[in-house]
């Protein structure tokens, strides 16, 4: 059986390819390589003695999906991480979010539903939860009204799945990620934003290696211990993992309904505040930093009840905060060639 990774070169399709290759699947990804580099496939055949076939497509041009799945036609099971997934940029600019996220969606699942059998592994979102009213949280926390369109289309997306999923051969699970970070332990792959970092960690270890003045911490105001938000950090190479696991229970029919859903994070709130410390801690330096306004479509805090993975997948991080930025910070140092 071959396994389809959409946005397999990006920060965790990329991590999760060399899981499944690790696991010893045939691995086919699909990127367009709009937020991601072609080097990447270079790291995952180092790690992995093994280079997955790589098709440079666009997910939003219906006839290119069509014509992946006529050649690729052994293709039974999907990871589909292919999206773009900043709440900043898409508070700003909706429709490129909506067109890439939800037209994507859609035309895998129409090339899926025409097989007897295929498996669809679901990049997800906590920011489904919104603002949940309890911590941590559980996957039974009502979906809120999501505050970003980034948030929307996880939602909308998560919908369409279970709809198609009652019509179709196709069984799902959906995956809602807490904050992913890190990098693999060779150094050969890790997170690589383009631009500015809308994401933390990618913005501490740019700073503490100069290309930054400092970081902006975005709020002192919550009602948190320190007045920052708080978020799950959870290490990539635990969130690859998750992955791999949730497929494996699709192919063994191991599953208990259609479509399942698991929170995927490590059960542990941190603040930004709290990070930076560790930071600073696991590089020995201080980094500079400065507090500003609050960010729109920010949330107080979110955490991650792993309760259900835990027993139901046999899945659990294993690695640390300061383990994953302790690789965060390596793998920042290696691509600016001081590491």
């Amino acid at each position: 059986m071959r396994i389809l990774v959409t946005g397999g070169l990006g920060f965790i399709g990329s991590h999760t390819v060399v899981e499944l290759q690790n696991e010893g699947l045939d691995v086919v990804i699909i990127d367009n390589l709009s937020n991601s580099s072609i080097e990447v496939l270079d790291g995952i055949e180092r790690i992995t003695n093994k280079r997955p076939v790589f098709e440079n497509i666009d997910l939003r041009d219906k006839n290119a999906v069509q014509d992946f799945f006529n050649r690729y036609s052994d293709v039974q099971g999907v990871i589909h991480f292919a999206a773009s997934k900043a709440v900043g940029e898409s508070v700003e600019n909706p429709l490129l979010y909506y067109e890439n996220n939800i037209n994507s969606l859609v035309y895998l699942l129409q090339q899926l539903q025409a097989k007897p059998e295929a498996h669809f592994i679901f990049s997800s979102s906590c920011t489904v939860y919104g603002q949940a009213e309890q911590m941590p949280i559980t996957e039974e926390a009502p979906v809120q009204q999501a505050m970003s369109p980034y948030g929307n289309t996880k939602q909308i997306g998560e919908e369409i799945i279970q709809d198609v999923a009652k019509v179709s051969n196709i069984n799902a699970v959906l995956l809602r990620y807490f904050n992913p970070i890190g990098a693999h332990p060779s150094i050969e792959i890790g997170e690589l934003p383009l631009g500015v970092p809308q994401n933390l960690v990618p913005f501490i270890t740019q700073t503490a290696a100069g290309l930054r003045k400092e970081l902006s911490v975005f709020g002192e105001d919550y009602p948190t211990p320190d007045g920052t938000a708080i978020r799950d950090y959870i290490h990539v190479v635990d969130l690859a993992k998750a992955h791999v696991v949730a497929l494996q229970r699709l192919i063994a029919k191991t599953n208990r309904e259609k479509v399942e859903t698991f929170n995927i994070g490590t059960g542990k709130g941190s603040s930004v505040l709290e990070v930076i410390q560790a930071f600073e801690k696991v590089a020995n330096q201080k980094l500079p930093y400065k507090i500003v306004g609050r960010r729109e479509g920010d949330i107080t805090e979110a955490y991650a009840n792993t309760d259900k993975v835990n027993n139901e997948l046999g899945w659990k991080a294993h690695l640390s905060l300061e383990q994953a930025l302790d690789s965060a910070w390596k793998w920042e140092k290696k691509i600016r060639g001081s590491f």
